[in-house]
């Protein structure tokens, strides 16, 4: 569409009422009807805001590709939040899945256990500390290694039902040890199609290394940021900001 500025010449619209110049069709006589107004808008730099989050997975899981396509489906079908809420999580990247430890799991199920807790990642099965324990006598480490015990350290795993993209060998023996058992997916659609009975948890997506990089300027008043140095001693980022005799003291 041609647009016509007020000294003739032909430019972008810039948000005001334009007219269509595209002329009578042919063959036919100019009418008053034929020029009607139309509403321009003027982007920005940049472009228009797009909405985020991914639409597509990008993974070439063909397993993860059949659970695309099965909870697409549901979410389609059902009005189900939950089904709406694993498949946002289903084409999230790895990063976004963060692991979950078993101690987690087991906390955050306390109260819950007639219900299976999904997890859209992997539980791992981490060492469970009674009390937060840092020190063990030694003979009470061989007193239950003679046995043939768990560590005294191990609390109970109660007996819960879990779903997960992926769970260790440890984790998977210890729940199952328990009495308790360890779903796949597609077990869990069969089971539960609408999500009822089922608690979502996911771990700790900002406890990556590389998040503690980000933020305000390493060194700066009030910042907690991780610079990226060498080391950390004598001889390292010890001079403005660290010290009152070069420029400030943090």
């Amino acid at each position: 569409m041609c647009v016509m500025s007020r000294r003739g010449r032909f430019q972008r619209g810039e948000g005001r009422h334009l007219c269509n110049l595209s002329g009578p069709p042919s063959g036919g006589s100019a009418s008053p009807g034929s020029f009607l107004p139309l509403r321009g808008i003027d982007l920005k730099k940049g472009g228009r805001v797009k909405k985020p989050g991914r639409k597509a997975l990008v993974s070439k899981d063909p397993y993860l590709r059949l659970l695309v396509k099965t909870y697409k489906t549901l979410a389609r079908r059902t009005s189900s939040a939950f089904n709406r809420t694993v498949l946002k999580r289903l084409l999230m990247p790895r990063r976004f899945k963060a692991p979950i430890s078993l101690s987690k799991l087991i906390k955050h199920m306390k109260g819950r256990e007639n219900t299976t807790a999904v997890v859209v990642g992997t539980v791992t099965g981490t060492l469970l500390y009674r009390d937060m324990m840092m020190y063990v006598s030694t003979e009470s480490r061989r007193s239950s290694d003679s046995a043939g015990e768990d560590d005294l350290r191990v609390n109970e795993v109660p007996k819960l039902s879990v779903c997960a993209l992926r769970i260790t060998r440890t984790a998977q023996a210890r729940l199952l040890k328990a009495g308790g058992e360890v779903l796949t997916f597609d077990e869990l659609v069969a089971r539960s199609p609408t999500g009822s009975k089922c608690t979502l948890l996911r771990g700790a997506t900002k406890a990556r290394e590389a998040e503690k990089h980000f933020g305000k300027a390493p060194g700066t008043p009030g910042s907690s940021t991780k610079p990226y140095v060498r080391s950390k001693g004598r001889k390292f980022e010890k001079a403005r900001g660290r010290r009152k005799s070069c420029g400030f003291k943090v």
